[in-house]
């Protein structure tokens, strides 16, 4: 007579239940800390297009340099340049976006939040 073996998970059984585990663990943590790190992007790409946008418009400087520019802790601020409209525009994938674009006269300026 043969018996089911009934305490053996399949290797794909194993991720499976592992992947569950960590989107319900992402999906706590945003709950519990998603708007902090909403705001914090936000304030985080604001000041990083400006930045940016003045390093490499006003000062003449290479975009590569600007980032020389930001504070601790904004690693995950990455840029990018519109040299046809003298725009930069800083993100945070997936979360936040700012840009900055020179206007004579005023020197860069933050483009208005939409909301």
């Amino acid at each position: 007579m043969a018996t089911a073996n009934r305490g053996s998970k399949t290797g794909s059984g194993r991720w499976g239940m592992a992947l569950l585990v960590l989107v319900a663990a992402g999906g706590a943590a945003y709950w519990y800390y998603g708007e902090g790190i909403t705001g914090q992007a936000q304030a985080a790409t604001g000041f990083g297009a400006k930045t940016a946008c003045s390093c490499r418009y006003v000062a003449g400087r290479d975009l590569s340099s600007c980032k020389d520019d930001f504070v601790p802790g904004m690693a995950a601020v990455f840029l990018s340049d519109d040299v046809d409209d003298k725009a930069v525009t800083a993100y945070v994938p997936l979360i936040a976006s700012d840009t900055a674009r020179y206007r004579e006269g005023f020197g860069c300026m933050l483009d208005p939040w939409e909301g």
